[in-house]
């Protein structure tokens, strides 16, 4: 692998202020807020010195559940030049979700903002914590929580027991620069230095436990990809907590002296807002979020045209939503990704000179330092190119394990130190991989292996359809049967019997769907992926298939 970064994120990021530091390294326009790459790592090292301050030490956890605020990006850079693990928490938990994180991370210290969307965060901790408003700041004790001591909060009006981020901020000035030179002298690139959660669509949520080595080089290698230096200016719509914010969009910047220019929660007039006021020339997104700008109702209003690559990624990219947003979002060079949290996360990636055809209907090839294979499912013996099986990856860029749980880590990481993922794959002579599902997604109807991804490519090439999920329900005679939920375009009518008779002729029978819903929006966690075990969860309840079960 070209160019390896040996450094810990913190010196990593000393060296970019000193190389670009004028550049800008953190804008909020809305906010007002402009950080260049020398004021944004001073920042970081005054909050870093401020942690130290209030007793944070190497190897400690500290969690952060917010939205896309400056404080996440600042803490993102801070922790790791203490050598703290910083624990991601989702945005969209509810009360028993951010007990278990808080729990099973053993987090002393929880960063975390007023509310989010429907969520009143300050109340959903108090339900977790009830004694927070009745303790002193730091001074936290709670038999369910025995590791947690401090809560900061991100904002104004600070509510009892809590201390204010601005307060870290203040602690710091009495840490001298020598304090904080000692701390960074001890600290290793193989260190773990970020916990994040994978979202799971079964069972607990893991702590994926992943190094300054991790996390650095896939973000390099991914912006080199995109062919980013430190002109570029990213538009960051996805959430920070989730990987596709913290590290294909914030690493991506910082290894490269690039802008980073957060949307705090998405909304996708603020991002083509956001795009033609900082002159972005990339913007992220999984292909719900590329949707919902193409189909704003303000869209043709916008200049784009100073924007050039990006990333589509998170969920299986439709090939006419990428035909869109390169014709008229300018993105003749965007890119898709492929990976997985445990991966830290990019495994593949297309490049910006492939041709139009690789980048719209593949996720490209093995990023640098990566070594692929695909494994038939069964007997686990490498597959030749165009045979479908299980997309395994090796390489620098694989997670230290899922924290404390050493059995759920040797079932996905294998002796010769394999990353078995789980998906569905198919690679070409030239290495080139076309994800074909999820080993547990797959429909056996009658026998036939179904796999929902080429159901979904089909119906996306209906003008009437925006979007459409395909998955598995029960059915006594034939063990499963296919079923749409599909969103209509604004404006248009369909009937269930349309959408059948698209199919027929066209697609194998027992792939046309037999049940077909008309919906407004998909169930999602809160990165932008679709719950598919919750559709069909949904149907089994409204079609009364409890009993074919």
């Amino acid at each position: 692998m070209s160019q390896a970064i040996t450094k810990p994120i913190g010196a990593m990021l000393d060296e970019i202020a000193a190389r670009f530091p004028d550049n800008d390294a953190l804008v909020y326009p809305e906010r007002g807020l402009r950080y260049s790459y020398k004021q944004f790592n001073e920042i970081c090292r005054q909050v870093a010195k401020g942690l130290l301050k209030l007793g944070i030490k190497k190897g400690d956890h500290v969690s952060i559940w917010a939205y896309n605020v400056p404080e996440w990006a600042i803490l993102q850079f801070a922790t790791p030049k203490i050598g703290a693990v910083l624990v991601t928490v989702n945005t969209a938990y509810k009360s028993s979700e951010l007990e278990y994180v808080l729990n099973q991370s053993d987090s002393t210290t929880l960063f975390m903002v007023k509310s989010f969307k429907d969520t009143d965060y300050v109340k959903t901790l108090a339900d977790v914590v009830p004694s927070i408003h009745a303790s002193e700041p730091g001074q936290l004790k709670h038999e369910k929580l025995p590791f947690l001591k401090n809560i900061i909060f991100i904002g104004d009006e600070t509510p009892a027991g809590m201390l204010n981020f601005n307060a870290i901020i203040e602690l710091g000035k009495d840490v001298t620069d020598e304090e904080l030179a000692a701390v960074e002298a001890t600290l290793d690139c193989h260190d773990t230095i970020n916990m994040q959660y994978t979202s799971g669509t079964t069972g607990f949520p893991k702590g994926v436990m992943l190094t300054h080595h991790n996390l650095t080089n896939n973000g390099f290698q991914i912006g080199e990809c995109m062919k980013f230096t430190d002109q570029d200016r990213l538009c960051i719509p996805v959430p920070f907590f989730h990987c596709f914010g913290c590290v294909l969009a914030t690493m991506v910047c910082v290894t490269h002296g690039s802008a980073m220019v957060p949307v705090e929660i998405f909304d996708p007039l603020k991002v083509l807002q956001t795009i033609e006021a900082e002159k972005c020339t990339a913007v992220h997104g999984v292909p719900t979020m590329f949707i919902a700008e193409l189909e704003h109702p303000e869209f043709k209003k916008f200049n784009l045209s100073s924007l050039r690559t990006g990333i589509m990624a998170g969920s299986v990219c439709p090939i006419e939503v990428m035909k869109r947003v390169v014709k008229d979002m300018y993105m003749t060079e965007i890119t898709s990704v492929y990976g997985q949290t445990e991966s830290s996360p990019g495994i593949t990636q297309s490049r910006t000179d492939d041709a139009i055809e690789l980048r719209v209907s593949t996720v490209g090839r093995a990023l640098p330092g990566a070594e692929v294979k695909i494994v038939d499912i069964e007997t686990g013996t490498t597959l030749p190119p165009g045979k479908q099986g299980e997309l395994c990856a090796r390489g620098y860029m694989v997670m230290k394990g899922y924290y404390k749980m050493p059995e759920e880590t040797a079932k996905v990481i294998d002796a010769d130190n394999w990353l078995h993922t789980g998906d569905l794959a198919i690679m070409d002579e030239n290495g080139y991989c076309k994800i074909t599902g999820r080993i547990k997604q797959m429909i056996i109807r009658g026998g036939e292996n179904i796999y929902p991804k080429e159901i979904e490519e089909f119906l996306y090439t209906h003008p009437k359809i925006s979007d459409v999920q395909i998955y598995g329900v029960p059915d006594k005679k034939y063990g499963e049967q296919v079923m749409a939920a599909v969103i209509l375009k604004k404006g248009m009518e369909m009937t269930e019997e349309e959408v059948r008779e698209f199919c027929r002729g066209k697609i194998a029978n027992y792939k046309v769907p037999k049940y077909v819903k008309f919906v407004e929006g998909y169930p999602m966690t809160a990165s932008g992926k679709i719950q598919k075990f919750k559709l069909r969860e949904m149907a089994i309840k409204e079609l009364h298939l409890e009993e074919s079960e």
